[in-house]
Formats: structure tokens, C-alpha cells, sequence
């Protein structure tokens, strides 16, 4: 499938995207390559195929949660730049 100028910039004014004039023609070989592509992949029967809801049958292990305390209050304090008692000391960001 060949993309035309006129569609190169209509994707791009789109997607918010500024092209300059040295690469439409890179951009536009390009997406005219995926497209030609992407019409192959439309030509395969796929009707015995089942959809998948994830790419692998991997099963994520998680770890229950568990409430512990693995840092002191000082202990997490004690790199801190400013501090205020027992307290990161920041700059104000707001009014």
C-alpha cells in the first residue's frame, strides 16, 4: 500500500507531530512498508485460531502482602539534605 504526501501530513497534523520536509520521504517509504506488511499478515486464515487475552501462558507469582517495617524512622531520615524533627524538609512548590 503507497502512502501519499497528503496522508503523511494529515497522520502527522493528527498525531501533533511537525515533519520537515527531508524526511517525508523516509517516513513515507517507511509507513508504506508496514502497511504493505500488515496487508500480508490479513492474507493468513486465522479461523482456528484462538484470541489470546496475553501474549504467554506465564502466570504472574506474587507474593502475599505483608505488613513490616523495614526501616527506622531515623534510619530513613538519616540521608535526608533537610530535615525538620522527623520530617524531609522540601522547598515549596506552591503559593
Amino acid at each position: 500500500m503507497q502512502v501519499e504526501k497528503q496522508t503523511l501530513h494529515k497522520m502527522a497534523q493528527l498525531a501533533r507531530l511537525t515533519i520537515r520536509p527531508e524526511e517525508e520521504a523516509e517516513l513515507t517509504h517507511t509507513l508504506s512498508s508496514v502497511l504493505t506488511w500488515m496487508e500480508q499478515l490479513n492474507e493468513l486464515d486465522t479461523t482456528q485460531v484462538e484470541p489470546l487475552t496475553h501474549m504467554s501462558l506465564e502466570v504472574n507469582a506474587l507474593r502475599p502482602d505483608k505488613a513490616r517495617q523495614t526501616l527506622t524512622h531515623e534510619q530513613g531520615l538519616v540521608n535526608a539534605p533537610k530535615r525538620d524533627e522527623n520530617y524531609f524538609r522540601v522547598p515549596k512548590v506552591l503559593e
